[in-house]
């Protein structure tokens, strides 16, 4: 597998950091519309900024989605007014929270 490519998958780790951060009551929940994920890890992960466009696969760029939210994301006309909702999530999750630092930068 390319650097590139691994850099911007969730691991396994990434992906329970994420279910944890995007739970209630210990439970994973679309950060949408509060869906509860029918098992841990049953959600797929949005990354916020997409891997296309070279956003990395950790927790900081990652959103708990349910499928309809996640299709909403990547494939519908909402997708300005969805991302501004996830930058705000996001940022309130980690104190230095920054788009830049998201984005995969060859060494």
């Amino acid at each position: 597998m390319r650097k590139d490519t691994k850099a911007r998958d969730f691991s396994r780790k990434a992906k329970e950091q994420i279910a944890e951060r995007d739970s209630i009551d210990g439970w994973p929940c679309c950060v949408r519309c509060g869906a509860a994920a029918p098992a841990p890890l049953a959600f797929s992960n949005a990354h916020f900024i997409a891997r296309s466009q070279g956003g990395l696969g950790i927790p900081e760029n990652g959103l708990t989605l349910c499928p309809l939210c996640h299709r909403r994301y990547d494939q519908s006309t909402h997708r300005a007014e969805d991302r501004e909702y996830y930058r705000e999530y996001l940022k309130s999750k980690y104190e230095n929270w920054s788009e830049e630092a998201l984005i995969y930068r060859k060494e």
